[in-house]
């Protein structure tokens, strides 16, 4: 079985309900907590039982250079204006040749900010997004 370098260049696809909006160079966020609770039991001075209570999720930070894809961003954010559903989206990661190392489904997606360019002719650099999204969770 051949090696896989584990320091490879990572790229990652995003896709809402099973279209996609094309391909980001950076992907922040993919991370839940579990708030615990704790509740000492009477006669046991030595324990503290640790119980789980809510689990929330961070928002997803995606960036990338601009490219034909973010018409299909801005069409998903316009929707939003038009009445809230929530979709299901799958984030995958590849490597450079494009096989899967990793995919993540999350649950009920809610496009949160958008950012576009910094446009300045003062300051030439790649023309970056960032597209920040919210749910409520992962799918198996």
């Amino acid at each position: 079985m051949p090696r896989q370098d584990p320091g490879s260049t990572i790229w990652f696809s995003l896709a809402i309900d099973g279209e996609s909006l094309g391909y980001f160079n950076g992907c922040e966020g993919l991370s839940s907590q579990v708030e615990i609770e704790q509740r000492q039991e009477g006669g046991n001075n030595g324990f503290v039982w640790q119980l789980p209570t809510r689990v929330t999720f961070s928002t997803i930070r995606l960036t990338r250079p601009i490219t034909p894809d973010t018409a299909k961003v801005a069409k998903w954010i316009s929707s939003v204006q038009t009445g809230i559903k929530r979709p299901t989206a799958q984030i995958s990661a590849l490597r450079a040749d494009g096989s899967l190392v990793a995919r993540w489904g999350l649950i009920d997606v809610l496009p949160v900010s958008w950012q576009g360019p910094t446009l300045d002719p003062n300051n030439p650099a790649v023309a970056n997004e960032v597209l920040e999204i919210t749910h409520h969770g992962f799918t198996d």
